[in-house]
């Protein structure tokens, strides 16, 4: 399309409108704080380009060329979401995705030329918020970092605790405990769960929670929903065979069970 830019094909920077862009990119809900983003990329070319674009559209850029690197800004918690690409010179990305999530529960968008679907579903499986492939727009790049932004902040309306066996979600303070012990979710697997919970009963179609919780420019990519509703049932300890929490209607979508046994 006339006058969109790409990065990740060539590595030449971008000199197109979002260069103009002013002021700072800050998070909602308390004192003004720019978001920080983290860009694990071997490429300097590529970098620079993100660079470029990140830091015209307002946000602040921490760079790492190696694994190493981005865990030690990572463990630092010096970052607000994570730009991940899976070639690095001294890991695996993928190994490195799992690393940072143990760490920290920072957004990740992940950023491949990888195209086999079994790549992009092993990053997802392992805790990716997004999967953006090489070459992609500018444009299209920063409505995806806005979206995991806004999912890793904002839950949706609904009761304020609910419990389903030895589960207990809260909604108000977006926490999840199992056996009393806090669950380790991402912020995209807390954003589907409190979707479902909030609309007890409701089939949800898989278009209906792709809009909802990754944006309105997702509705069919089903297989980040199978993906992420399997992390959901391992975690909350339910089955898709016999569910006490999460339906599958076959075609369709999913629901919250609305009444439990």
């Amino acid at each position: 399309m006339a006058g969109e830019r790409t990065i990740g094909e060539v590595g030449k920077v971008p000199q197109g409108r979002l260069m103009g862009r002013s002021g700072a990119v800050t998070l909602s809900g308390g004192p003004a704080q720019q978001i920080r983003i983290l860009v694990v990329e071997d490429e300097p070319t590529v970098r620079a380009a993100l660079r470029t674009v990140l830091g015209g559209s307002g946000f602040e850029v921490t760079e790492a060329a190696t694994g190493a690197e981005a865990t030690a800004v990572n463990d630092a918690g010096q970052v607000d979401v994570v730009l991940l690409d899976l070639v690095l010179p001294d890991t695996d990305g993928v190994s490195l995705l799992v690393r940072l999530r143990k760490a920290r529960n920072v957004p990740v968008v992940v950023l491949s030329g990888r195209r086999p679907l079994a790549d992009k579903l092993r990053a997802l499986d392992a805790g990716a918020d997004d999967y953006v492939m090489k070459p992609f727009h500018t444009a299209e790049l920063l409505a995806r970092i806005r979206a995991v932004l806004r999912r890793s902040k904002a839950a949706p309306e609904g009761p304020g605790l609910v419990t389903v066996g030895d589960v207990e979600i809260d909604l108000t303070k977006r926490v999840v405990r199992r056996n009393g012990e806090m669950l380790r979710l991402t912020p995209t697997e807390l954003r589907l769960l409190l979707e479902l919970v909030s609309n007890p009963g409701m089939l949800l179609t898989h278009s209906e929670l792709l809009k909802r919780v990754w944006g309105e420019t997702y509705g069919t990519e089903s297989h980040y929903l199978r993906v992420y509703i399997a992390q959901l049932r391992r975690k909350l300890g339910d089955s898709a065979t016999r569910p006490r929490m999460i339906r599958t209607e076959p075609g369709l979508g999913y629901r919250w069970m609305e009444k439990q046994g």
